[in-house]
């Protein structure tokens, strides 16, 4: 497995000390804290879960603060885009608390737009704290096997464990196929690197295609009816953790209460 990169959060999740808690335990408490997140609607909630899962990922599951901050870089820029879009407004006049003139339209905001951006930026990066909480610390495999458990129709977990596998192979050939590339100055230049894009494309197809009937013709040989089945590694679900995370489920309803 590949410290970084491409391949950085399945081995955040081998890796976290965390890793032997009952995966059915933190898949049903991130997907709980994820709906009282959006459910309650509130600031403060939402900023006592960021903090605590913050505390469970770095502290208990040993990640480093860096590292975290990195894995949540992407999801908080597609965040900070898609808020930007409530804030900010556009107008023909200048209304608005704050508003600049761009010669032919304004562009506007007030504080209440201000808030309610602050205020959905809150929820939005707790919820995907609570999920990144799970996928940092729980492989997939234990999270597909959740959800084989939660009957989820065999079709879609099929398709989610052949897809998630596979994504990894393409990623590998790309990697290769771009390190060959650059060890012929094939992105010397835009030019050139419009060119070895389009080149890696093409060929990303083509492999890709052939990577899918190898990967089939494997498992065919190894007697695949339509199912995967994979050892599952027995975890207990320790008291001390029911008790903590209801512990902290009831302070959230408590910060729900006092500043509703």
């Amino acid at each position: 497995m590949k410290h970084g990169g491409e391949f950085e959060i399945d081995f955040y999740s081998y890796a976290s000390k965390i890793r032997k808690w009952n995966a059915t335990f933190k898949v049903l408490f991130a997907v709980l804290l994820m709906s009282l997140c959006i459910g309650l609607n509130n600031p403060y909630v939402s900023a006592a879960v960021i903090l605590g899962m913050a505390y469970l990922i770095v502290m208990k599951g040993g990640l480093s603060l860096h590292e975290y901050l990195s894995v949540l870089a992407i999801p908080i820029s597609f965040i900070l885009l898609a808020t930007l879009t409530i804030a900010v407004d556009f107008a023909w006049k200048p209304i608005g608390q704050y508003n600049l003139h761009l010669g032919l339209f304004y562009v506007f905001t007030s504080l209440e737009k201000l808030k309610e951006a602050i205020f959905m930026i809150l929820k939005v990066f707790a919820a995907v704290s609570a999920l990144q909480m799970m996928t940092l610390s729980t492989p997939s495999s234990e999270i597909i096997s959740v959800m084989r458990k939660a009957h989820i129709p065999k079709l879609i977990i099929e398709l989610m464990n052949m897809i998630y596998r596979y994504i990894f192979i393409i990623l590998d050939v790309h990697s290769k196929m771009k390190n060959s590339a650059n060890s012929r100055l094939g992105f010397c230049d835009f030019k050139t690197s419009l060119h070895t894009f389009g080149g890696i494309a093409s060929n990303m197809l083509v492999i890709s295609l052939k990577k899918a009937n190898g990967y089939y013709d494997a498992m065919a040989a190894r007697c695949y009816d339509g199912e995967m089945i994979f050892l599952e590694e027995d975890k207990k679900i320790d008291i001390i953790q029911l008790i903590s995370a209801a512990v902290f489920i009831a302070i959230l309803f408590l910060i729900w209460g006092f500043t509703k």
